[in-house]
Protein backbone atom coordinates (compact mmCIF):
# COMPACT_ATOMS: atom_id res chain seq x y z
CA UNK A 1 0.00 0.00 0.00
CA UNK A 2 1.30 3.57 -0.91
CA UNK A 3 2.59 4.89 1.74
CA UNK A 4 2.72 9.35 1.46
CA UNK A 5 2.07 11.39 4.02
CA UNK A 6 2.44 15.43 4.46
CA UNK A 7 3.56 16.70 7.31
CA UNK A 8 0.46 19.59 7.74
CA UNK A 9 -1.78 16.46 7.74
CA UNK A 10 0.11 14.42 10.60
CA UNK A 11 -0.14 14.82 14.02
CA UNK A 12 3.76 14.46 15.33
CA UNK A 13 4.09 17.16 18.16
CA UNK A 14 7.93 17.16 18.75
CA UNK A 15 9.46 18.85 21.85
CA UNK A 16 12.43 20.72 22.25
CA UNK A 17 13.68 20.30 25.56
CA UNK A 18 14.00 16.62 27.15
CA UNK A 19 11.03 16.08 29.36
CA UNK A 20 12.16 16.29 33.34
CA UNK A 21 10.14 12.86 33.65
CA UNK A 22 12.50 11.13 31.27
CA UNK A 23 15.30 9.18 32.44
CA UNK A 24 16.91 7.08 29.66
CA UNK A 25 17.42 8.16 25.81
CA UNK A 26 14.08 5.82 24.76
CA UNK A 27 12.26 7.44 27.28
CA UNK A 28 13.15 10.86 26.47
CA UNK A 29 13.16 10.84 22.56
CA UNK A 30 9.76 8.51 22.14
CA UNK A 31 8.33 11.83 24.00
CA UNK A 32 10.46 14.49 22.12
CA UNK A 33 10.25 13.08 18.62
CA UNK A 34 6.31 12.86 18.80
CA UNK A 35 5.79 9.02 18.97
CA UNK A 36 3.78 9.08 22.45
CA UNK A 37 2.71 10.99 25.17
CA UNK A 38 1.60 10.41 29.18
CA UNK A 39 -1.69 9.50 30.21
CA UNK A 40 -0.85 8.28 33.59
CA UNK A 41 1.93 6.27 35.57
CA UNK A 42 3.30 3.33 33.21
CA UNK A 43 0.44 3.92 31.04
CA UNK A 44 0.95 5.91 27.26
CA UNK A 45 -0.88 7.19 24.19
CA UNK A 46 0.60 5.98 20.73
CA UNK A 47 0.66 9.08 18.15
CA UNK A 48 0.33 8.33 14.55
CA UNK A 49 4.59 7.51 13.94
CA UNK A 50 5.20 5.97 17.13
CA UNK A 51 2.10 3.30 15.99
CA UNK A 52 3.42 2.73 13.08
CA UNK A 53 6.76 1.70 14.34
CA UNK A 54 4.46 -0.57 16.75
CA UNK A 55 2.84 -1.95 13.74
CA UNK A 56 6.13 -3.27 11.84
CA UNK A 57 7.40 -4.98 15.17
CA UNK A 58 3.64 -6.56 15.45
CA UNK A 59 4.06 -7.81 11.25
CA UNK A 60 7.72 -9.63 11.93
CA UNK A 61 6.72 -11.09 15.10
CA UNK A 62 3.26 -12.61 12.64
CA UNK A 63 5.67 -13.44 10.10
CA UNK A 64 7.60 -15.28 12.36
CA UNK A 65 5.15 -17.09 14.24
CA UNK A 66 3.09 -17.99 10.71
CA UNK A 67 6.00 -19.50 9.32
CA UNK A 68 6.82 -21.80 12.82
CA UNK A 69 3.07 -22.83 12.21
CA UNK A 70 1.43 -21.23 15.12
CA UNK A 71 -2.18 -19.44 14.73
CA UNK A 72 -3.11 -16.04 15.77
CA UNK A 73 -6.45 -15.68 17.94
CA UNK A 74 -7.48 -13.01 20.18
CA UNK A 75 -7.74 -13.88 24.13
CA UNK A 76 -9.86 -11.68 26.55
CA UNK A 77 -8.31 -8.79 28.31
CA UNK A 78 -10.42 -9.47 31.32
CA UNK A 79 -10.67 -12.76 32.55
CA UNK A 80 -12.37 -14.37 35.39
CA UNK A 81 -11.13 -14.61 38.74
CA UNK A 82 -12.45 -18.55 38.82
CA UNK A 83 -9.61 -19.63 36.27
CA UNK A 84 -6.56 -18.11 38.35
CA UNK A 85 -8.01 -18.88 41.60
CA UNK A 86 -7.74 -22.93 40.19
CA UNK A 87 -4.53 -22.20 38.74
CA UNK A 88 -3.20 -20.87 42.07
CA UNK A 89 -2.18 -18.12 41.08
CA UNK A 90 -4.95 -15.66 41.92
CA UNK A 91 -3.01 -15.26 45.61
CA UNK A 92 0.07 -15.73 44.83
CA UNK A 93 0.84 -13.25 41.60
CA UNK A 94 0.24 -10.39 44.46
CA UNK A 95 -0.40 -6.51 44.04
CA UNK A 96 0.83 -6.43 40.43
CA UNK A 97 -2.95 -7.97 39.31
CA UNK A 98 -5.60 -5.81 38.55
CA UNK A 99 -8.83 -7.17 40.60
CA UNK A 100 -12.09 -5.95 39.93
CA UNK A 101 -15.95 -6.56 40.10
CA UNK A 102 -18.66 -6.51 37.83
CA UNK A 103 -22.21 -5.15 38.60
CA UNK A 104 -23.08 -8.52 40.11
CA UNK A 105 -20.08 -8.97 42.28
CA UNK A 106 -18.17 -11.28 40.20
CA UNK A 107 -14.61 -11.01 40.09
CA UNK A 108 -12.53 -10.60 37.08
CA UNK A 109 -8.41 -9.29 36.81
CA UNK A 110 -6.91 -7.46 33.84
CA UNK A 111 -5.03 -9.69 32.07
CA UNK A 112 -0.89 -9.78 33.14
CA UNK A 113 -0.65 -13.00 31.05
CA UNK A 114 -3.03 -15.32 29.06
CA UNK A 115 -1.94 -19.23 30.47
CA UNK A 116 -5.64 -19.39 32.50
CA UNK A 117 -7.29 -18.23 29.83
CA UNK A 118 -5.58 -20.37 26.69
CA UNK A 119 -5.96 -23.32 29.22
CA UNK A 120 -9.35 -23.30 29.57
CA UNK A 121 -10.13 -22.59 25.89
CA UNK A 122 -8.24 -25.34 24.62
CA UNK A 123 -9.33 -27.81 26.92
CA UNK A 124 -12.53 -27.36 26.25
CA UNK A 125 -11.69 -27.63 22.40
CA UNK A 126 -9.12 -30.82 21.83
CA UNK A 127 -9.57 -33.79 23.16
CA UNK A 128 -7.23 -36.18 21.25
CA UNK A 129 -3.39 -36.88 20.71
CA UNK A 130 -4.64 -36.58 17.15
CA UNK A 131 -5.44 -32.80 16.98
CA UNK A 132 -1.49 -32.32 18.84
CA UNK A 133 0.79 -30.40 18.58
CA UNK A 134 -1.13 -27.08 18.72
CA UNK A 135 0.15 -23.56 18.95
CA UNK A 136 -1.77 -20.32 19.55
CA UNK A 137 -0.56 -17.05 19.62
CA UNK A 138 -1.98 -13.23 20.16
CA UNK A 139 -0.56 -9.43 20.16
CA UNK A 140 -2.92 -7.81 23.45
CA UNK A 141 -2.90 -5.72 25.70
CA UNK A 142 -1.13 -6.83 29.09
CA UNK A 143 -1.85 -5.08 32.42
CA UNK A 144 0.52 -5.31 35.66
CA UNK A 145 -0.28 -3.04 38.33
CA UNK A 146 3.68 -2.41 38.81
CA UNK A 147 4.90 -0.22 41.62
CA UNK A 148 7.22 1.96 40.10
CA UNK A 149 6.31 2.08 36.71
CA UNK A 150 9.14 3.51 35.24
CA UNK A 151 11.82 4.81 32.03
CA UNK A 152 8.68 4.74 29.68
CA UNK A 153 8.20 1.89 27.77
CA UNK A 154 10.61 -0.73 29.84
CA UNK A 155 8.65 -0.77 32.74
CA UNK A 156 5.09 0.48 32.00
CA UNK A 157 1.64 -1.23 33.67
CA UNK A 158 -0.14 -1.12 29.94
CA UNK A 159 2.05 -2.87 27.25
CA UNK A 160 1.82 -4.49 24.11
CA UNK A 161 2.78 -8.04 23.88
CA UNK A 162 2.85 -11.71 21.55
CA UNK A 163 2.41 -14.39 23.61
CA UNK A 164 2.10 -17.65 21.93
CA UNK A 165 1.35 -21.24 23.95
CA UNK A 166 1.68 -24.54 22.64
CA UNK A 167 0.15 -27.94 23.80
CA UNK A 168 1.85 -31.10 23.35
CA UNK A 169 1.62 -34.76 24.17
CA UNK A 170 5.30 -35.57 24.47
CA UNK A 171 8.61 -34.07 26.03
CA UNK A 172 10.29 -34.08 22.45
CA UNK A 173 7.22 -32.47 20.69
CA UNK A 174 7.16 -29.93 23.48
CA UNK A 175 11.29 -29.65 22.86
CA UNK A 176 11.01 -29.25 19.11
CA UNK A 177 8.51 -26.41 19.33
CA UNK A 178 10.38 -24.59 22.12
CA UNK A 179 13.30 -24.71 19.80
CA UNK A 180 11.37 -23.43 16.37
CA UNK A 181 9.91 -20.65 19.00
CA UNK A 182 13.64 -19.84 20.23
CA UNK A 183 14.74 -19.49 16.37
CA UNK A 184 12.05 -17.55 15.81
CA UNK A 185 12.61 -15.30 18.16
CA UNK A 186 16.32 -14.97 17.26
CA UNK A 187 15.44 -14.15 13.87
CA UNK A 188 12.86 -11.40 15.38
CA UNK A 189 15.69 -9.60 17.17
CA UNK A 190 17.92 -9.77 13.99
CA UNK A 191 15.16 -8.14 11.80
CA UNK A 192 14.34 -5.33 14.35
CA UNK A 193 18.00 -4.76 14.00
CA UNK A 194 18.63 -5.34 18.03
CA UNK A 195 22.21 -6.40 18.95
CA UNK A 196 21.16 -9.34 21.68
CA UNK A 197 21.96 -12.53 23.66
CA UNK A 198 19.73 -15.41 24.42
CA UNK A 199 20.65 -16.42 28.03
CA UNK A 200 19.19 -19.00 30.66
CA UNK A 201 16.68 -17.36 33.02
CA UNK A 202 14.52 -17.31 36.15
CA UNK A 203 10.52 -18.42 35.02
CA UNK A 204 9.53 -16.36 38.25
CA UNK A 205 5.63 -16.14 38.42
CA UNK A 206 5.44 -17.86 34.95
CA UNK A 207 6.65 -20.98 36.20
CA UNK A 208 7.96 -24.07 34.56
CA UNK A 209 11.87 -25.29 34.89
CA UNK A 210 13.00 -24.66 31.29
CA UNK A 211 13.08 -21.05 29.79
CA UNK A 212 15.76 -18.98 28.00
CA UNK A 213 15.32 -14.78 27.81
CA UNK A 214 16.16 -12.81 24.72
CA UNK A 215 18.28 -9.37 25.98
CA UNK A 216 19.15 -6.79 24.03
CA UNK A 217 22.36 -5.37 25.30
CA UNK A 218 22.21 -2.18 27.00
CA UNK A 219 23.69 -0.26 29.52
CA UNK A 220 20.22 1.47 30.84
CA UNK A 221 19.09 -2.15 31.07
CA UNK A 222 17.61 -3.42 33.86
CA UNK A 223 18.95 -6.95 34.16
CA UNK A 224 22.10 -7.86 34.88
CA UNK A 225 23.88 -11.08 32.73
CA UNK A 226 27.40 -12.66 32.67
CA UNK A 227 27.92 -14.35 29.56
CA UNK A 228 31.30 -16.90 28.39
CA UNK A 229 33.31 -16.41 25.15
CA UNK A 230 31.98 -20.39 25.07
CA UNK A 231 28.63 -18.75 24.14
CA UNK A 232 27.19 -19.35 27.22
CA UNK A 233 25.21 -16.57 29.02
CA UNK A 234 22.62 -16.14 31.90
CA UNK A 235 20.65 -13.03 33.79
CA UNK A 236 22.44 -13.14 37.32
CA UNK A 237 19.17 -14.30 38.76
CA UNK A 238 19.21 -17.22 37.52
CA UNK A 239 23.20 -17.77 36.42
CA UNK A 240 25.47 -21.15 38.03
CA UNK A 241 28.78 -19.99 38.82
CA UNK A 242 31.52 -20.76 40.10
CA UNK A 243 33.08 -18.89 42.85
CA UNK A 244 36.39 -18.25 42.94
CA UNK A 245 38.00 -18.74 46.48
CA UNK A 246 41.74 -18.32 47.59
CA UNK A 247 40.88 -19.09 51.63
CA UNK A 248 43.24 -16.34 53.67
CA UNK A 249 43.81 -19.11 56.24
CA UNK A 250 43.98 -22.91 55.00
CA UNK A 251 44.78 -25.03 58.47
CA UNK A 252 41.87 -25.30 61.18
CA UNK A 253 42.61 -23.37 64.12
CA UNK A 254 40.66 -23.06 67.59
CA UNK A 255 37.11 -20.94 67.37
CA UNK A 256 37.74 -18.10 69.03
CA UNK A 257 34.75 -15.95 70.71
CA UNK A 258 35.35 -12.18 69.73
CA UNK A 259 33.67 -9.24 71.39
CA UNK A 260 32.55 -6.70 68.59
CA UNK A 261 30.83 -3.66 69.95
CA UNK A 262 28.28 -2.44 67.70
CA UNK A 263 29.41 -4.63 64.77
CA UNK A 264 26.29 -5.28 62.38
CA UNK A 265 27.70 -5.57 58.76
CA UNK A 266 30.25 -7.23 57.26
CA UNK A 267 32.05 -4.27 56.51
CA UNK A 268 32.18 -3.57 60.39
CA UNK A 269 33.11 -7.17 60.89
CA UNK A 270 36.17 -6.99 58.48
CA UNK A 271 37.79 -3.91 59.29
CA UNK A 272 37.32 -4.65 63.20
CA UNK A 273 39.34 -8.22 62.28
CA UNK A 274 41.91 -6.52 59.96
CA UNK A 275 41.07 -8.91 57.37
CA UNK A 276 39.35 -8.80 53.61
CA UNK A 277 35.45 -9.20 53.48
CA UNK A 278 35.86 -12.01 51.75
CA UNK A 279 37.56 -13.91 54.50
CA UNK A 280 34.08 -13.83 56.59
CA UNK A 281 31.03 -15.21 55.97
CA UNK A 282 27.52 -13.53 56.09
CA UNK A 283 24.54 -15.06 57.27
CA UNK A 284 21.00 -14.32 56.88
CA UNK A 285 17.90 -15.82 57.67
CA UNK A 286 14.58 -17.21 56.21
CA UNK A 287 11.76 -19.90 56.75
CA UNK A 288 9.48 -22.51 55.11
CA UNK A 289 6.17 -22.39 55.17
CA UNK A 290 5.95 -24.58 58.28
CA UNK A 291 8.11 -22.11 60.15
CA UNK A 292 11.27 -24.27 59.76
CA UNK A 293 14.17 -21.52 60.35
CA UNK A 294 17.16 -21.15 57.36
CA UNK A 295 20.49 -20.05 57.75
CA UNK A 296 21.63 -19.19 54.84
CA UNK A 297 25.41 -18.60 54.18
CA UNK A 298 27.66 -17.17 51.76
CA UNK A 299 30.71 -15.66 51.11
CA UNK A 300 31.25 -12.07 52.70
CA UNK A 301 31.79 -10.43 49.62
CA UNK A 302 29.02 -11.97 48.06
CA UNK A 303 25.36 -11.96 47.61
CA UNK A 304 22.73 -14.09 48.88
CA UNK A 305 20.95 -14.87 45.50
CA UNK A 306 16.82 -14.89 45.96
CA UNK A 307 16.05 -16.89 43.20
CA UNK A 308 18.78 -19.45 43.84
CA UNK A 309 17.62 -19.78 47.46
CA UNK A 310 14.13 -20.73 46.92
CA UNK A 311 15.32 -23.50 44.58
CA UNK A 312 17.55 -24.67 47.23
CA UNK A 313 14.31 -24.96 50.05
CA UNK A 314 11.46 -24.55 47.81
CA UNK A 315 8.91 -21.91 49.57
CA UNK A 316 11.36 -20.26 51.95
CA UNK A 317 10.85 -16.47 52.59
CA UNK A 318 13.68 -14.15 54.00
CA UNK A 319 12.61 -12.85 57.64
CA UNK A 320 11.04 -9.72 57.69
CA UNK A 321 12.11 -7.46 60.30
CA UNK A 322 9.29 -8.49 62.68
CA UNK A 323 10.33 -12.18 62.60
CA UNK A 324 13.90 -12.09 64.18
CA UNK A 325 11.98 -11.33 67.51
CA UNK A 326 9.82 -14.00 66.79
CA UNK A 327 12.62 -16.62 66.26
CA UNK A 328 14.81 -14.35 69.04
CA UNK A 329 17.90 -14.57 66.85
CA UNK A 330 19.73 -11.19 66.61
CA UNK A 331 19.10 -9.84 62.96
CA UNK A 332 23.33 -8.14 62.75
CA UNK A 333 24.93 -11.23 64.25
CA UNK A 334 23.65 -14.10 62.76
CA UNK A 335 25.97 -17.41 62.23
CA UNK A 336 25.54 -21.45 61.64
CA UNK A 337 27.09 -22.31 65.36
CA UNK A 338 24.69 -23.19 67.79
CA UNK A 339 21.66 -21.57 66.22
CA UNK A 340 17.94 -22.22 67.64
CA UNK A 341 16.94 -26.00 67.99
CA UNK A 342 15.59 -26.80 64.19
CA UNK A 343 17.88 -24.38 62.36
CA UNK A 344 18.81 -25.53 58.84
CA UNK A 345 22.19 -24.42 57.88
CA UNK A 346 22.24 -23.89 54.03
CA UNK A 347 25.82 -23.14 52.85
CA UNK A 348 27.56 -21.87 49.80
CA UNK A 349 29.33 -24.44 47.74
CA UNK A 350 31.99 -22.07 47.52
CA UNK A 351 32.63 -22.24 51.29
CA UNK A 352 33.04 -26.04 51.21
CA UNK A 353 37.13 -25.78 51.37
CA UNK A 354 37.13 -22.98 54.01
CA UNK A 355 38.00 -23.94 57.67
CA UNK A 356 37.96 -21.05 59.28
CA UNK A 357 35.01 -19.23 59.11
CA UNK A 358 34.68 -15.79 60.87
CA UNK A 359 30.86 -15.66 61.88
CA UNK A 360 28.00 -14.38 63.94
CA UNK A 361 27.62 -15.40 67.22
CA UNK A 362 24.09 -15.19 67.36
CA UNK A 363 24.63 -12.99 69.97
CA UNK A 364 24.38 -9.14 69.77
CA UNK A 365 28.38 -7.61 69.63
CA UNK A 366 29.69 -10.91 69.30
CA UNK A 367 31.41 -12.87 66.82
CA UNK A 368 33.24 -16.29 66.17
CA UNK A 369 36.53 -16.79 64.72
CA UNK A 370 37.76 -19.96 62.98
CA UNK A 371 34.79 -21.84 63.25
CA UNK A 372 35.15 -25.00 61.13
CA UNK A 373 32.31 -26.79 59.99
CA UNK A 374 31.75 -30.28 60.66
CA UNK A 375 33.68 -29.56 63.90
CA UNK A 376 31.84 -26.52 65.04
CA UNK A 377 29.16 -26.82 63.71
CA UNK A 378 27.15 -28.81 60.67
CA UNK A 379 26.29 -27.48 57.04
CA UNK A 380 22.57 -29.61 56.44
CA UNK A 381 23.32 -28.41 52.57
CA UNK A 382 25.79 -27.40 50.14
CA UNK A 383 24.23 -25.31 47.18
CA UNK A 384 25.12 -22.29 44.59
CA UNK A 385 23.65 -19.77 46.87
CA UNK A 386 25.29 -16.84 45.17
CA UNK A 387 24.91 -13.62 42.54
CA UNK A 388 26.84 -14.54 39.68
CA UNK A 389 29.26 -11.51 39.16
CA UNK A 390 32.10 -10.85 36.38
CA UNK A 391 35.35 -12.30 37.15
CA UNK A 392 33.62 -15.72 38.27
CA UNK A 393 34.03 -18.97 36.26
CA UNK A 394 31.81 -20.48 33.90
CA UNK A 395 29.69 -23.19 34.57
CA UNK A 396 29.95 -24.76 31.17
CA UNK A 397 33.41 -24.56 29.93
CA UNK A 398 35.30 -23.26 33.49
CA UNK A 399 36.82 -19.69 31.69
CA UNK A 400 36.47 -16.32 33.17
CA UNK A 401 32.85 -14.58 33.53
CA UNK A 402 32.31 -11.46 31.26
CA UNK A 403 29.51 -9.11 32.54
CA UNK A 404 26.97 -6.92 30.67
CA UNK A 405 23.33 -5.04 31.18
CA UNK A 406 20.44 -5.95 29.06
CA UNK A 407 16.69 -5.11 28.11
CA UNK A 408 14.47 -8.26 28.62
CA UNK A 409 12.60 -8.38 25.53
CA UNK A 410 11.36 -12.16 25.37
CA UNK A 411 11.36 -14.82 26.62
CA UNK A 412 10.54 -18.60 26.10
CA UNK A 413 9.30 -21.15 28.87
CA UNK A 414 8.61 -25.06 28.81
CA UNK A 415 5.56 -24.71 31.28
CA UNK A 416 4.92 -28.83 31.74
CA UNK A 417 2.20 -29.58 33.46
CA UNK A 418 1.78 -27.13 35.70
CA UNK A 419 -1.32 -25.47 33.91
CA UNK A 420 -3.36 -28.18 32.31
CA UNK A 421 -2.84 -30.61 35.51
CA UNK A 422 -4.26 -27.67 37.93
CA UNK A 423 -6.79 -26.50 35.32
CA UNK A 424 -7.71 -30.03 33.84
CA UNK A 425 -6.83 -30.17 30.35
CA UNK A 426 -6.11 -33.29 29.31
CA UNK A 427 -6.51 -35.26 25.92
CA UNK A 428 -6.93 -39.07 25.15
CA UNK A 429 -3.83 -40.92 24.47
CA UNK A 430 -3.49 -43.23 21.10
CA UNK A 431 -3.97 -46.39 23.82
CA UNK A 432 -7.30 -44.58 25.52
CA UNK A 433 -5.63 -42.86 28.80
CA UNK A 434 -6.57 -39.18 29.91
CA UNK A 435 -3.53 -37.07 30.22
CA UNK A 436 -2.61 -33.70 30.91
CA UNK A 437 -1.13 -31.50 28.26
CA UNK A 438 2.67 -30.89 28.21
CA UNK A 439 2.56 -27.05 27.56
CA UNK A 440 5.20 -24.13 26.11
CA UNK A 441 4.97 -20.73 26.56
CA UNK A 442 6.63 -17.88 24.27
CA UNK A 443 6.28 -13.98 25.01
CA UNK A 444 8.01 -11.18 22.98
CA UNK A 445 7.36 -7.43 24.29
CA UNK A 446 6.49 -5.80 21.67
CA UNK A 447 6.02 -2.24 22.88
CA UNK A 448 9.76 -2.79 25.16
CA UNK A 449 11.12 -3.72 22.12
CA UNK A 450 10.34 -0.44 20.40
CA UNK A 451 12.15 1.04 23.36
CA UNK A 452 14.99 -1.35 23.49
CA UNK A 453 15.66 -0.57 19.71
CA UNK A 454 15.59 3.26 20.56
CA UNK A 455 18.30 2.78 23.37
CA UNK A 456 20.54 1.12 20.97
CA UNK A 457 19.95 3.20 18.06
CA UNK A 458 20.05 6.70 18.62
CA UNK A 459 22.36 9.45 18.60
CA UNK A 460 22.62 13.23 20.15
CA UNK A 461 20.23 14.48 17.58
CA UNK A 462 17.84 11.89 17.40
CA UNK A 463 16.59 8.37 16.79
CA UNK A 464 18.66 6.37 14.22
CA UNK A 465 15.84 3.98 13.22
CA UNK A 466 17.08 0.39 11.78
CA UNK A 467 14.30 0.69 8.32
CA UNK A 468 12.70 -2.14 9.14
CA UNK A 469 11.07 -0.62 12.04
CA UNK A 470 11.05 3.11 11.44
CA UNK A 471 7.82 4.66 10.88
CA UNK A 472 8.82 5.84 7.59
CA UNK A 473 11.67 5.33 5.45
CA UNK A 474 12.15 8.40 3.59
CA UNK A 475 11.39 12.51 4.08
CA UNK A 476 11.74 14.95 1.59
CA UNK A 477 12.56 17.91 2.99
CA UNK A 478 11.98 21.61 0.74
CA UNK A 479 13.63 24.04 2.24
CA UNK A 480 11.43 26.97 0.84
CA UNK A 481 7.95 25.84 0.36
CA UNK A 482 6.33 28.93 -1.51
CA UNK A 483 9.55 28.47 -4.08
CA UNK A 484 8.13 28.55 -7.58
CA UNK A 485 11.10 26.23 -8.46
CA UNK A 486 11.79 23.87 -5.21
CA UNK A 487 8.33 23.12 -4.24
CA UNK A 488 7.28 21.41 -7.36
CA UNK A 489 10.54 19.39 -7.53
CA UNK A 490 9.96 18.52 -4.06
CA UNK A 491 6.42 17.44 -4.51
CA UNK A 492 7.13 15.43 -7.76
CA UNK A 493 10.08 13.81 -6.03
CA UNK A 494 7.74 12.87 -3.30
CA UNK A 495 5.02 11.59 -5.42
CA UNK A 496 7.53 9.32 -7.70
CA UNK A 497 9.13 7.82 -4.21
CA UNK A 498 5.46 6.77 -3.35
CA UNK A 499 5.06 5.19 -6.72
CA UNK A 500 7.90 3.28 -6.31
CA UNK A 501 6.82 2.05 -3.26
CA UNK A 502 8.92 3.61 -1.08
CA UNK A 503 7.28 5.10 2.69
CA UNK A 504 7.62 8.35 2.36
CA UNK A 505 6.81 11.88 3.96
CA UNK A 506 7.16 15.42 2.89
CA UNK A 507 7.52 18.49 5.48
CA UNK A 508 5.40 20.96 4.09
CA UNK A 509 5.41 22.90 6.94
CA UNK A 510 6.15 26.60 6.46
CA UNK A 511 9.19 26.41 9.06
CA UNK A 512 12.85 27.46 9.01
CA UNK A 513 15.65 25.11 7.55
CA UNK A 514 17.24 24.59 10.69
CA UNK A 515 13.86 23.07 12.27
CA UNK A 516 13.28 20.90 9.39
CA UNK A 517 16.65 19.27 9.89
CA UNK A 518 16.46 19.31 12.94
CA UNK A 519 12.83 17.18 13.51
CA UNK A 520 13.81 15.29 10.98
CA UNK A 521 16.55 13.97 12.70
CA UNK A 522 14.84 13.62 15.94
CA UNK A 523 12.46 11.27 14.28
CA UNK A 524 14.99 9.56 12.72
CA UNK A 525 14.03 8.82 9.14
CA UNK A 526 16.09 7.08 7.34
CA UNK A 527 16.93 8.75 4.54
CA UNK A 528 16.25 13.03 3.95
CA UNK A 529 15.77 14.26 0.72
CA UNK A 530 16.52 17.69 0.93
CA UNK A 531 15.34 20.22 -2.24
CA UNK A 532 17.54 23.37 -2.08
CA UNK A 533 17.27 26.46 -4.59
CA UNK A 534 20.32 25.82 -5.52
CA UNK A 535 20.52 22.30 -5.96
CA UNK A 536 17.49 22.43 -8.16
CA UNK A 537 19.42 25.30 -10.39
CA UNK A 538 22.26 23.00 -10.51
CA UNK A 539 19.92 19.91 -11.18
CA UNK A 540 20.39 17.90 -8.31
CA UNK A 541 19.80 16.84 -4.79
CA UNK A 542 21.17 16.17 -2.01
CA UNK A 543 20.57 12.51 0.02
CA UNK A 544 21.48 12.37 3.46
CA UNK A 545 21.66 9.44 4.96
CA UNK A 546 20.61 9.27 8.65
CA UNK A 547 22.40 6.18 10.38
CA UNK A 548 25.98 7.45 8.64
CA UNK A 549 25.32 11.27 8.19
CA UNK A 550 26.92 10.84 4.85
CA UNK A 551 25.47 13.20 2.48
CA UNK A 552 25.70 12.43 -1.41
CA UNK A 553 24.88 14.78 -4.51
CA UNK A 554 22.55 13.11 -7.36
CA UNK A 555 21.27 14.28 -10.11
CA UNK A 556 17.15 15.17 -9.96
CA UNK A 557 16.54 12.43 -13.04
CA UNK A 558 18.13 9.87 -11.12
CA UNK A 559 16.69 10.35 -7.48
CA UNK A 560 14.01 8.12 -7.25
CA UNK A 561 15.58 4.98 -8.92
CA UNK A 562 18.66 5.56 -6.58
CA UNK A 563 16.77 5.49 -3.18
CA UNK A 564 13.88 2.95 -4.49
CA UNK A 565 17.42 0.78 -4.86
CA UNK A 566 18.70 1.59 -1.75
CA UNK A 567 15.64 1.24 0.38
CA UNK A 568 14.97 -2.10 -1.27
CA UNK A 569 18.28 -3.52 0.05
CA UNK A 570 17.69 -1.59 3.24
CA UNK A 571 15.04 -3.65 3.74
CA UNK A 572 16.39 -6.54 2.50
CA UNK A 573 18.90 -6.81 5.28
CA UNK A 574 16.22 -7.17 7.72
CA UNK A 575 14.54 -9.94 6.03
Amino acid sequence: MTVALRMNHLHVPTLKEDPAEAEIASHRLLLRAGLIRKAAAGIYTFLPLGWRSVRKIEQIVREEMDAIGSQEVLLPFVQPAELWQDSGRWDAYGPELARLHDRQGREFCLAPTHEEIITALVRGEVRSYRDLPLSLYQINLKFRDEMRPRFGLLRGREFIMKDAYSFHDSQESLQEHYDDQARAYGRICDRLGLVYRPVEADSGQIGGSVTTEFMALADTGEAALVYCECGWAANVEAAGTVVPRTPGTTEPRPMERVHTPDIRTIAQLAEFLGTPAHDTVKTMAGKTPDGTLIFFCVPGDRELNDVKASRAVPGVELLAEEDFAAYNIPKGSLGPVSPPEGTVVVADVSLRDEVAWGIGANENDYHLVGAMPGRDFEVGLWADLVVAEPGDGCPVCGGTLLGARGIEVSQVFQLGTKYSESLGATFTTEDGAERPFLMGCYGVGITRSLAAVIEQHHDDAGIVWPMSVAPVEVAVVPLAVDDETVWPVAEKLWRELADADVEVIIDDRDERAGVKFADADLVGYPYQVVVGKRGVAAGVIELKNRATGERTEIPIEDLTETLAARVREERARYR
